[in-house]
């Protein structure tokens, strides 16, 4: 994949990913989650110390071998039993209706067949089970809305394919899921075009 990709980007998103700024975001929707659970972009596994005493098990699934290694480490210090799978969220090595909780924090913008995953997500999930996210993406704001889509292109060619203007509540519907609850807003310091949030749930229809 080149230098940049395996050496300095898996770098980068530990680091950012890291960023204290999300972790009262990381701590209200991880808690949440309850089960057998699906981690949807695992990362370096910095998800890993916000997880409540209500989950068995986690499985963490990342395209990257660079930050699954990081994640290793984390699962170390892990208080319930994680295995972590190398496969994109297009294509999971998961059965039909195995999961509890299907978990993405900020991981939604750079699948790259975004539908594709959220048709996996519902096949794998329980139907009593539920879908926990918080995501950056499209602002309904027709400015900052505009701004999104014109950085878009040159954001996904530093920041790993992400996309600075999905609009997670409508694709998420489309997906089959009806919501539970569903907050969005500029809820967090920085640029306008890199920091309206989605965060709830949603259950399958």
């Amino acid at each position: 994949m080149g230098f940049y990709a395996d050496r300095i980007l898996p770098t980068l998103i530990d680091w950012s990913m890291g960023n204290k700024r999300l972790a009262p975001f990381r701590q209200r929707v991880v808690a949440a989650a309850e089960g057998r659970v699906l981690e949807v972009g695992m990362g370096s596994g910095v998800n890993l110390p916000y997880y409540g005493t209500d989950v068995r098990r986690i499985i963490g699934l990342d395209p990257s071998l660079a930050l699954l290694a990081r994640a290793a480490e984390r699962v170390a210090h892990a208080r319930v039993p994680v295995e972590l799978i190398e496969a994109g969220a297009e294509r999971m090595p998961l059965d039909d209706a195995s999961v509890d909780t299907v978990l993405m924090t900020w991981t939604g913008c750079s699948i790259p067949d975004i539908a594709a995953a959220l048709a996996e997500i519902r096949r794998v999930l329980h139907p009593s089970g539920r879908l926990l996210f918080v995501e950056h993406g499209r602002a309904p704001d027709p400015g900052v809305a505009g701004w999104q889509d014109r950085l878009t292109p040159i954001w996904k060619r530093v920041a790993g394919g992400c996309h600075l203007n999905r609009p997670f509540d409508r694709l998420i519907d489309s997906g089959g899921f009806t919501f539970e609850r569903l907050e969005t807003g500029h809820n967090m310091p920085g640029l306008r075009p890199l920091t309206f949030i989605y965060e709830g749930s949603a259950r399958r229809r």
